[in-house]
């Protein structure tokens, strides 16, 4: 019998990370690693509560495990948290993947990094994985410099740049704007969005089996995943509206808040790489919304 290809997937209680532990399925010994405890009774995975952080913890569990790929989606993504912190942003986006890439190094183990079309300065959408990176925030900076890391590895290496993403969480409660948004929408509270920040959103799920896919695959590189349809935030938040049956005046224009960290204007992706060389479909909003709402009475789904 030959044995499965093991699997180990970092923040595990994270909001992308549910997607990916949720669709592994049979094919991988998947291994989770999160700072907090198992969301539910997980039988279908081996579950490890650590601190990345913590002097030879990762090294430890690296050696235990001996992965054949890790999906690593650990780390700080509040773009204003990053700001002002910025020796922690880069320690939990830039220390901890360099850490990583060396074990992956080591035992040419695949690293899949998740990181952000915010690595763009937003003036030149929409954009190729080869266009040049122009960073306006601490957070995109961690970014770019993980990225550089991961690139070392070569062919073992892949830099996964996610546009904007939607969904319902699957496992754990994860950090959906949809969820915070929807809970608004039905105490009908009025939602509020720029007019003048562009994304090309994609959905969890979709997110998810992509992930999969090139961390099963040969492949290498910076594969740009994202939606195929370029919306503003006030425009994706009236489709959300109109789709999940919400009145479109709870909807309204909003400025960007004052005193946040800088925002590109419109990180818009160019998918045409990943639509050619994966199996997994990128999807338009109103396929990805109606995915969301196909599966959303299984967000939560416990592996029992």
């Amino acid at each position: 019998m030959i044995p499965k290809r093991k699997l180990l997937v970092t923040g595990a209680n994270g909001f992308v990370a549910g997607s990916v532990l949720a669709q592994a399925g049979s094919d991988w010994e998947v291994h989770a690693v999160s700072r907090s405890s198992a969301p539910a009774n997980i039988k279908q995975l081996s579950w490890h509560t650590l601190d990345l952080l913590k002097s030879g913890a990762w090294e430890e569990l690296f050696e235990y495990v001996r992965p054949d790929a890790i999906i690593h989606t650990a780390g700080a993504a509040d773009i204003d948290f990053c700001q002002a912190n910025p020796n922690i942003a880069r320690n939990l986006n830039v220390e901890l993947t360099e850490r990583l890439a060396q074990s992956c190094s080591s035992l040419g183990t695949r690293l899949i990094f998740c990181s952000t079309d915010t690595v763009f300065d937003g003036e030149h959408a929409p954009y190729k994985e080869e266009s040049l990176p122009l960073p306006v925030n601490v957070y995109a900076e961690t970014k770019i410099e993980a990225e550089r890391r991961v690139a070392a590895l070569g062919n073992r290496g892949v830099v996964a740049r996610l546009s904007l993403v939607m969904g319902l969480a699957v496992l754990g409660a994860g950090n959906s704007f949809l969820a915070r948004m929807l809970t608004s929408l039905s105490q009908s509270k009025k939602v509020g969005a720029p007019e003048t920040e562009f994304r090309t959103p994609i959905d969890v799920l979709t997110l998810g089996a992509a992930l999969l896919e090139l961390a099963g695959g040969t492949f290498h590189g910076i594969f740009h995943l994202a939606g195929l349809t370029k919306v503003s935030r006030f425009e994706l938040n009236r489709a959300i509206a109109s789709r999940f049956g919400f009145p479109l005046e709870l909807i309204f224009s909003q400025s960007p808040a004052a005193g946040r960290a800088p925002r590109p204007r419109d990180v818009c992706l160019d998918v045409t790489k990943a639509r050619n060389a994966l199996k997994t479909p990128l999807l338009t909003l109103n396929e990805g919304l109606s995915l969301i709402i196909e599966n959303r009475h299984s967000a939560g789904v416990s592996f029992t």
